[in-house]
């Protein structure tokens, strides 16, 4: 059984409001109302981007108001390992519709084994449950545990395709770890959009793409998450629930660093919130200024809730 559609929204560059935003989870929002367009939190991701010197797209989604505001929203940017908070809801809502089960085990050999594999480095040999390893490529961004469960379950496509039978008609994923890290000029192998993202990311966290059970698993996998704490969460208040996943691309002449975030009071819908940054001035292995970027985001989008 496919899970239901939501609608995708689409939005110019400095969009602003979101009257039809109950439309994008059904059943999940009620009494969605327009207000004022967020000029404010707009011109501070513009300010940003220009202080940061590089590239900033950032989609800030409010499911219980039904408004948003992004900056390059619509501009493409690549996945890197963000992509596996996606793949991990695919294979949940196939074991929602009894087409796969979870419990099945896989078994990769040494051939297989890719840098920042923790998880699987330990259980080589052993094998591990389709659950574990979708918990290993999210939580701890395993990247041959991402590549088995591609490869075992229809390839890039497949999740491309999942993509679509939500609505998603931006996001794509063409190749496997770690070709997918950086896309070619002239391409948009690999790639999404912070505003598509964001829909999607709020579809997988509030919506009916997953059970409740599903959804409540992989929330929790996205709050164990902790590369993303310095992040769009490290923005967040502390005493906010929030989770995320991260994504890091390091290419010879371009890099991005990604966080997809849900952050919000206990008791209240959180706040979906993408962010891609990609630097002018390269920096191995990780440039603290670029993550610092994306943590600013965060600060911008939870005083955007703030000031209602």
């Amino acid at each position: 059984m496919q899970a239901p559609p939501y609608t995708s929204l689409t939005f110019d560059r400095r969009t602003t409001l979101m009257g039809g935003a109950a439309l994008l989870l059904p059943g999940c929002l009620s009494h969605a109302r327009t207000i004022l367009p967020e000029t404010t939190s707009i011109g501070e991701l513009r300010a940003l981007e220009q202080n940061a010197d590089g590239r900033l797209g950032a989609y800030v989604l409010d499911p219980v108001r039904g408004t948003a505001f992004g900056w390059r929203e619509n501009e493409r940017f690549t996945h890197a390992s963000s992509f596996k908070m996606s793949l991990a809801a695919m294979l949940l809502a196939k074991a929602d519709a009894g087409q796969i089960d979870l419990r099945e085990t896989l078994h990769w050999t040494k051939e297989d084994m890719l840098s920042v594999s923790p998880v699987t480095t330990v259980n080589l040999g052993k094998g591990l449950s389709v659950q574990e390893l979708a918990r290993a490529a999210l939580v701890t961004s395993d990247n041959t545990a991402a590549n088995v469960l591609m490869r075992r379950f229809g390839g890039p496509s497949q999740l491309t395709a999942f993509w679509r039978s939500i609505g998603d008609k931006s996001s794509r994923l063409d190749r496997y770890e770690p070709e997918l890290n950086v896309t070619p000029p002239g391409t948009d192998l690999d790639t999404s959009t912070p505003a598509a993202m964001a829909a999607t990311t709020a579809a997988i966290v509030h919506g009916t793409i997953l059970t409740a059970d599903s959804r409540a698993m992989l929330r929790a996998w996205m709050a164990e998450v902790k590369t993303g704490q310095d992040r769009i969460r490290s923005g967040f208040p502390t005493n906010w629930i929030s989770g995320d996943k991260t994504g890091t691309g390091i290419g010879k002449t371009k890099h991005i660093y990604v966080d997809l975030a849900f952050g919000g009071p206990a008791g209240r819908s959180p706040l979906i919130v993408t962010a891609y940054f990609e630097p002018a001035r390269l920096a191995e292995p990780m440039a603290r200024d670029a993550v610092a970027v994306l943590a600013t985001v965060g600060r911008i989008a939870a005083a955007s809730l703030s000031d209602t």
